[in-house]
């Protein structure tokens, strides 16, 4: 006489368990899924346009709740948000903003938001001027960048937005880059102006061919966090840019 086990049928109690375990990996993955796509969502910096504030390398979390929901910042761009926001809010100048590429929405950029829906903006001599006003900028000593192969300091200021936003701003070419004197720029109604605060080596909305003016619905969401910075080289960890915080 075979004695049934204490425990009940093996075979049964094993495709219990893998069950179990396979619902608890499919809860992990579907919220991991929400989180990403409605808190916050990460992303590496493959480009130097924003050094100092953002390095290459550097792995930023993307707060999509910032700026509320468009069909840019949803997984897979829903039809039925083909116009507008859902739960919208109005980003600030100066924020570090994420977005859709108003000429290739397959791509996305990181850069500093300058200028507001109706603002006038200019580039004199390296100067950023809104609405008729040169920003005032202080120097903040040189900054060590890679160009060309080696190792260089460039000049590096403090620019203050008229809100009182500080931040700061590099230029590898002085006042006399190939964007350092452009025509006025005037932002039309629900759209917005960007600069890489690597103001000599940044494609932003300067460039009205490549970039230009930036939709409300293109924002992706507000850069709010550096989780982790890999160095160029693709090894080292900078260990000083954990949980740094872009200002």
């Amino acid at each position: 006489m075979i004695s049934a086990n204490k425990t009940g049928d093996p075979v049964r109690s094993t495709r219990k368990r893998m069950g179990e375990n396979l619902r608890i990996i499919a809860w992990a993955v579907l919220l991991a899924l929400v989180f990403r796509s409605l808190a916050y969502e990460p992303y590496r910096v493959p480009t130097g346009s924003m050094i100092p504030t953002i390095l290459i390398g550097d792995y930023i979390f993307v707060s999509k709740f910032s700026y509320g929901y468009s069909r840019f910042s949803l997984p897979f761009s829903p039809g039925f948000l083909s116009n507008g926001r859902l739960f919208a809010e109005q980003p600030k100048r100066g924020d570090i903003i994420v977005f859709r590429l108003p000429t290739d929405t397959d791509q996305i950029y990181v850069k500093r938001l300058v200028g507001l829906p109706g603002d006038q903006l200019q580039m004199i001599k390296g100067r950023l001027h809104i609405n008729g006003t040169v920003l005032p900028r202080t120097p903040a000593g040189d900054y060590a960048v890679s160009f060309g192969g080696r190792v260089i300091d460039v000049p590096q200021y403090t620019e203050t937005f008229p809100e009182g936003h500080t931040h700061p701003i590099i230029e590898q070419s002085g006042d006399a880059g190939f964007a350092d004197n452009t025509p006025l720029y005037t932002i039309p109604d629900d759209h917005y102006f960007a600069m890489g605060d690597n103001r000599d080596s940044s494609q932003d909305s300067r460039f009205l061919n490549e970039v230009g003016y930036i939709p409300y619905d293109n924002l992706i969401g507000k850069a709010v966090l550096t989780l982790l910075s890999i160095d160029d080289e693709g090894w080292g960890l900078r260990w000083s840019r954990l949980f740094y915080t872009p200002k």
